[in-house]
């Protein structure tokens, strides 16, 4: 008896599931395209480009996905999001699919009600310097202000990072990536710390791109994927 309870729950469970994924994807025929969520400020994943056209990695998988349910790789519109308002947009309906480098979490699946599909891109956490600041390693940082982005793995990652190396660091918190790294250019933090992919793209598109380099720790383990709701 108390298996047939089970079987009776996730039958109702899985058919729950397929309808709320029937009406998705009708709600977004019925629109005719669909609404992705992007990064929007970086630079090789998602970025408008000088005439207004959408490029990167994650824009290239939303296409693929337009392309999928409609034949035609266009049929898409781009919302870019912060980081911290990346899960909501979702959430609430804002957006269809969320495309924007995001690390794929147990708990991000549960608590916030979304699921990851196939990762797109394995990366790592790393820190971006000035080369005049003379160090070699980010055990060296102790004391150094840091630009992070807020309400991210990055941000809980370096300071599991500094507290287990006994070392301290002042954050500079920025919402925005495109402000977090003009801060971090014009001196407001000794080091920037993000994805080591996140990192490239950002030093790809500094005024002085050969004064800075990233330094050769990596300190985390980042499965990025897009993310869509339950069901």
């Amino acid at each position: 008896m108390k298996f047939l309870k089970v079987l009776a729950v996730c039958i109702t469970v899985l058919g729950m599931s397929t309808v709320a994924m029937a009406d998705t994807l009708k709600d977004v025929k019925a629109k005719g395209y669909i609404q992705a969520g992007v990064n929007g400020d970086l630079f090789g994943f998602g970025k408008a480009d000088e005439n207004g056209v959408w490029k990167g990695l994650d824009v290239d998988c939303a296409r693929a996905v337009s392309t999928a349910v409609f034949g035609s790789p266009d049929k898409i519109k781009f919302t870019p999001l912060t980081a911290k308002t990346r899960f909501t947009a979702l959430q609430s309906g804002e957006i269809d699919v969320l495309f924007r480098n995001c690390t794929q979490t147990l708990s991000r699946d549960t608590s916030y009600g979304l699921d990851f599909a196939v990762v797109n891109y394995y990366d790592g956490q790393g820190f971006l310097v000035r080369k005049d600041l003379g160090v070699k390693s980010a055990k060296e940082l102790d004391g150094a202000s840091i630009c992070v982005l807020p309400g991210t793995t990055t941000e809980m990652n370096a300071a599991d990072f500094f507290r287990s190396n006994n070392i301290k660091m002042n954050p500079v918190v920025i919402e925005n990536t495109a402000e977090l790294a003009k801060a971090f250019f014009a001196g407001r933090c000794d080091a920037l710390t993000s994805d080591a992919s996140q990192l490239a793209g950002t030093r790809a598109v500094a005024p002085n791109a050969n004064d800075y380099m990233i330094l050769p720790d990596i300190i985390s383990k980042e499965p990025l994927a897009p993310a869509v709701r339950h069901g």
